[in-house]
């Protein structure tokens, strides 16, 4: 009888680049090298910038609705969450962030945090790297960190987010929501790839001390930061972008 012989190295390389491709797979190696360096002094970020049309109606068609939806005004009312950098939070209100909290249970106050999902109407100040991402059109708003509990992903969470976001980004006119995205992070891509996005560009950044070199798809292409004031600014214009009147999206393609 003939054994198979098991390489675990060489499969966690072939599950990568089935997953991420040949370019990113090798920029994730990279990432995951300098992660080793003393002291977490150097990282590696690869982003990926969309825009996804904001359409008034509902998306999930009256599903969901045990799953309550609403603002958070303040750092000190947010339940607990994920883990982010300290002083993160506080820094998203102080640039005048909304931050949606979706919770579960019939007395949704008093629900643990099943997900959330940041909105800001001006571009924002990235959180990981030296960068200020700027909106061209009034008619542009900012998503961030939208973030599924564990426990939910797979259910109506994800798209109850959405369903909430939404209308509020609608009611103030809004109608079309740029992120950023890890392109690393295949499962958010295709979440927002099913709600139906449009690529912006892509942008590298690879911090070692104080140093910081960025490459990216859109101006300035190039950037080289040597200490904080020193940050590149990346505009996006969704004026070219076709006009969509709605979204036929469901509750299905929406589930992450």
């Amino acid at each position: 009888m003939s054994v198979r012989p098991h390489f675990p190295l060489l499969q966690r390389l072939a599950a990568s680049v089935a997953r991420l491709g040949w370019r990113d797979t090798a920029w994730l190696a990279l990432a995951r090298l300098l992660e080793r360096a003393p002291g977490g002094r150097c990282a590696l970020y690869r982003y990926q910038f969309v825009a996804q049309a904001v359409a008034p109606g509902s998306l999930c068609g009256g599903r969901g609705r045990s799953i309550t939806v609403a603002p958070c005004l303040a750092e000190a009312d947010l339940p607990p969450g994920p883990l982010r950098r300290p002083g993160v939070l506080g820094e998203r209100y102080r640039q005048g962030a909304q931050c949606l909290v979706a919770r579960t249970g019939r007395d949704g106050q008093a629900a643990g945090m099943a997900g959330w999902i940041w909105l800001l109407r001006h571009g924002c100040e990235e959180d990981e790297v030296r960068a200020r991402y700027a909106l061209a059109s009034r008619q542009s708003s900012w998503d961030l960190d939208v973030w599924v509990h564990p426990e939910q992903r797979g259910g109506l969470v994800f798209a109850r987010l959405w369903e909430e976001a939404n209308a509020v980004l609608h009611a103030q006119g809004v109608r079309w929501s740029c992120s950023r995205i890890s392109r690393f992070n295949r499962a958010s891509l295709s979440a927002h790839a099913r709600l139906g996005t449009h690529a912006l560009g892509t942008a590298t950044f690879i911090r070692c001390g104080r140093w910081q070199w960025m490459a990216a798809s859109v101006p300035p292409y190039l950037h080289l930061s040597r200490h904080r004031a020193d940050v590149p600014l990346l505009a996006f214009d969704t004026t070219p972008l076709p006009h969509y009147p709605s979204l036929e999206l469901t509750c299905r393609i929406l589930k992450q």
